[in-house]
């Protein structure tokens, strides 16, 4: 049987988001009312590089937009999920197949599989927990 997810400890939650330069949105929305716009919108404040990850919307919070992971045009030191869990095993294919150091999956966001499947692949995941909060908690 395998053994529930875990996420980092909170020191090592700090380090990351410390450690983080750029970091990819994925389902980013360009409606100011969605949290993803907000948390993203907030990120860009706190100093960190956005690249929103969305295959309908063309730019939004003054980036340009890409459809997938693949069409990023720089390096990514995290992907930050704010897509529904049945999406979360392609994202995780994506990460893994371009070698991402890290992936974050919001508040809801839960797939244990998949997350164990990241990790077995060396990519630091953190689960069910919103990246805002934590960047007011810890940084």
């Amino acid at each position: 049987m395998n053994t529930p997810f875990t996420n980092p400890s909170l020191d090592e939650i700090r380090a990351l988001l410390e450690r983080v330069k750029t970091i990819a949105v994925v389902g980013l929305s360009d409606s100011p009312g969605r949290p993803s716009y907000g948390v993203a919108g907030a990120l860009q404040n706190f100093g960190y590089r956005i690249i929103p990850i969305n295959p309908i919307i063309d730019r939004v919070l003054g980036e340009q937009a890409y459809p997938d992971l693949r069409s990023a045009p720089e390096a990514i030191d995290l992907v930050d999920v704010f897509r529904s869990p049945e999406h979360v095993a392609g994202i995780v294919d994506e990460c893994i197949a371009l070698r991402l150091p890290a992936l974050w999956l919001q508040d809801g966001v839960i797939d244990e599989t998949a997350a164990r499947r990241a990790e077995a692949a060396g990519i630091r995941v953190i689960m069910d927990r919103c990246i805002y909060r934590d960047y007011l908690r810890l940084c």
